[in-house]
């Protein structure tokens, strides 16, 4: 568990690498909450020497971690969750205990509503090295946020959530920050979305963005 700065202990899933440690990782669930993808992937940075913990976001209206990945019937249900949080704002004080309760150097990545908290948390938390983030649809709704780390921006061509006029915004306001376009539309990282390639692909920029911001070189690597 991680404690926000009222007190509130938030659940967390966590991942410990098996071999050297290269850094800590913050994953931002997307609306579905911790879902079984969320925890393989997790295991999965663990494997690449991450320690990564994935907190519980939504705890705070409903706890326990997710036991499918989609459920269409929960959409309305989930997407309220994410209003009631300002799409991310009101829960980066959890982001921030997780990033507190890790070894530096410390990194964050998110997907769909997690993206646009990882955002957030980018211009927000203290303690980051750099951040990824996947196909964050509110992110246009917080371009005056200005990262205080190193960010990448990964976001399906095709889709709906995030449309050209939407992106176009982003790189206006932002001109300097990368903003990586796949064949794809939502969630192609997740099951009900997934394109194999831009997953690959994305995941490969984003160990890349780790490694050239201090992945290895922290303590306990």
């Amino acid at each position: 568990m991680a404690s926000a700065t009222d007190g509130f202990a938030f659940d967390a899933y966590r991942a410990v690498p098996t071999d050297a440690r290269r850094g800590g990782l913050v994953i931002c669930h997307a609306v579905w909450g911790v879902t079984p993808h969320l925890r393989e992937l997790a295991e999965g940075f663990a494997e690449d020497g991450y320690e990564v913990l994935v907190p519980s976001l939504f705890d705070r209206f409903q706890r326990g971690f997710a036991e499918r990945d989609f459920d269409p019937a929960l959409m309305a249900q989930q997407t309220g969750f994410a209003e009631a949080t300002r799409w991310g704002a009101e829960v980066l004080d959890a982001v921030q205990a997780a990033v507190d309760a890790l070894a530096p150097p410390v990194f964050a990545l998110g997907f769909c509503f997690g993206g646009t908290v990882a955002w957030l948390a980018a211009a927000r938390c203290a303690g980051l090295s750099a951040v990824a983030s996947y196909y964050g649809g509110q992110i246009v709704d917080y371009l005056a946020e200005t990262p205080n780390v190193p960010v990448i921006l990964h976001i399906g061509k095709t889709d709906e959530l995030i449309p050209p006029p939407a992106v176009e915004a982003i790189r206006a306001a932002h001109p300097d920050l990368p903003v990586y376009m796949y064949e794809a539309g939502h969630a192609f990282v997740a099951p009900n979305g997934f394109h194999a390639d831009s997953a690959r692909l994305s995941r490969l920029r984003t160990l890349a963005l780790f490694a050239r911001h201090g992945a290895g070189r922290g303590e306990g690597a």
